[in-house]
C-alpha cells in the first residue's frame, strides 16, 4: 500500500524520520494493519497550528497515497514527549478533506 506521512515541522530539526520510514517499509507500528508500505512522501504539518497539513494531506493523496499517517511526533510527542496541542483538530480537518482515505493516528 502507498502511504504519505505528515510530521511536526518543529521536530524536523531533531528527527530524520528514520523510524517512521522503517515502520512503514516493514509494516510495523500503526502500519501493521496495512502490511508493508511504500512511502510516497513525507511532509511537515506546515507549522503551528497545523492548518497546512490539510492541503498537504490532499497533495499526498494526489501523488498516490492510499493512506495518510500522522507521525508519532504529532500524536505522541516523540521524541520529546510533547504532543501537538492541535492534533485532534488537525486530524478531524484532514479526515474531512481526504474522505475515505485511511488516516493513521501515529507511526511507531
Amino acid at each position: 500500500m502507498k502511504v504519505g506521512i505528515i510530521r511536526c515541522q518543529q521536530t524536523e530539526d531533531l528527527c530524520p524520520a528514520t523510524t517512521c520510514l522503517a515502520c512503514a517499509a516493514h509494516g510495523k507500528g500503526s502500519f501493521a494493519q496495512l502490511g508493508e508500505c511504500q512511502v510516497v512522501g513525507v511532509v511537515s504539518c506546515g507549522g503551528c497550528p497545523g492548518k497546512r497539513a490539510v492541503v498537504r494531506a490532499q497533495k499526498l493523496v494526489e501523488k498516490g497515497a492510499e493512506a495518510i499517517a500522522l507521525a508519532s511526533c504529532i500524536s505522541k510527542g516523540v521524541p520529546l514527549n510533547f504532543p501537538c496541542p492541535n492534533h485532534e483538530q488537525m486530524a478531524q480537518a484532514i479526515k474531512a478533506k481526504i474522505g475515505d482515505i485511511e488516516l493513521l493516528n501515529y507511526t511507531h
